[in-house]
């Protein structure tokens, strides 16, 4: 009899295991953390209440909170996806799929991740990115939890210095601001958002596993005020040699020359283009739960 019931046990563990909700990994944008209540913990919260069982890894860059704040603005960004690529291979929970959310700043940094090092990790089954600045940003209107006068200094520098080595290498935003009047500096001086973006070579490897997501969410919010332009969320942005005329990323090379293989994705209904109303990052959870935990994040 006692066989019966190891049987049984075996069956139903294998059932939990199948049926285990899919892992989520969170990182946070400029001038926030992992894990306070007040920032990414609270949302972390929020997800395991909504998704009973789920596994959150909210992304901390650092050894603490405060490294993780200060890490945001300070630390090269090239070397957080590598520290990112290895959190992710280390993980044990992860290394049979998850899904991955990128808040700010930090949906250009997961789809870094994807392409730099997807073949490497569990795969990424869908990438939600809100806010994003997937095409750069040309000007920096507020700078989170920084001070007045310091925002000031950190917008000079971006205006007059952005593309000087040693600025790529100390301020994170600087590897993507993207001066659409300075195009062709830009596609050689950008150390992170020229590469990612296949701007000057294609890299084989960024197309193939970014074409390995189930999707690509992407979430513009209607009256965001701090990433300009706000279009860059969907891939959007200035034609090149001026400041006003906005391409979408149908309109833009990157799709007609399909660098990152994002026009196969949109034929094969891939990409997702999404819009909430309210400025950065402001969601209602209503909205989160119908858009994006009812499609892309909640068992089937």
């Amino acid at each position: 009899m006692k066989w019966w019931i190891t049987i049984l046990c075996v069956i139903k563990l294998a059932t939990v295991k199948a049926i285990a909700p899919t892992p989520i990994v969170l990182w946070h944008g400029m001038g926030d953390t992992c894990c306070g209540s007040y920032s990414l913990g609270g949302f972390k919260y929020f997800l395991e209440k909504q998704i009973p069982g789920v596994y959150v890894l909210s992304l901390k860059i650092g050894d603490s909170i405060i490294e993780d704040f200060e890490n945001s603005y300070f630390m090269y960004t090239n070397s957080q996806i590598e520290y990112v690529c290895k959190v992710f291979a280390a993980d044990a929970k992860l290394q049979n799929g998850f899904n991955a959310i990128g808040f700010s700043q930090g949906s250009q940094f997961l789809r870094a991740v994807v392409q730099r090092c997807g073949h490497k990790i569990g795969r990424v089954k869908n990438l939600i990115t809100l806010g994003g600045q997937h095409q750069g940003v040309y000007g920096l209107p507020h700078c989170g939890a920084l001070s007045h006068k310091t925002c000031d200094y950190v917008r000079e520098l971006l205006n007059y210095a952005a593309y000087q080595s040693w600025l790529q290498r100390s301020l994170v935003q600087a590897t993507y601001w993207h001066d659409p009047l300075n195009e062709d500096v830009y596609k050689r001086a950008s150390q992170f958002l020229s590469d990612v973006n296949n701007e000057l070579s294609i890299n084989q490897t960024y197309v193939d596993n970014l074409n390995r997501l189930d999707h690509f969410v992407m979430v513009l919010f209607e009256n965001d005020t701090i990433a300009q332009p706000k279009e860059s969320s969907w891939f959007g942005f200035y034609a090149p040699g001026q400041s006003k005329l906005l391409l979408t990323l149908q309109q833009s090379q990157i799709y007609k020359q399909d660098r990152l293989g994002l026009k196969k994705m949109d034929l094969a209904g891939k990409l997702v283009f999404l819009s909430s109303p309210g400025d950065h990052l402001q969601f209602s959870e209503e909205w989160f739960i119908n858009n994006i935990i009812a499609n892309y994040l909640a068992l089937k």
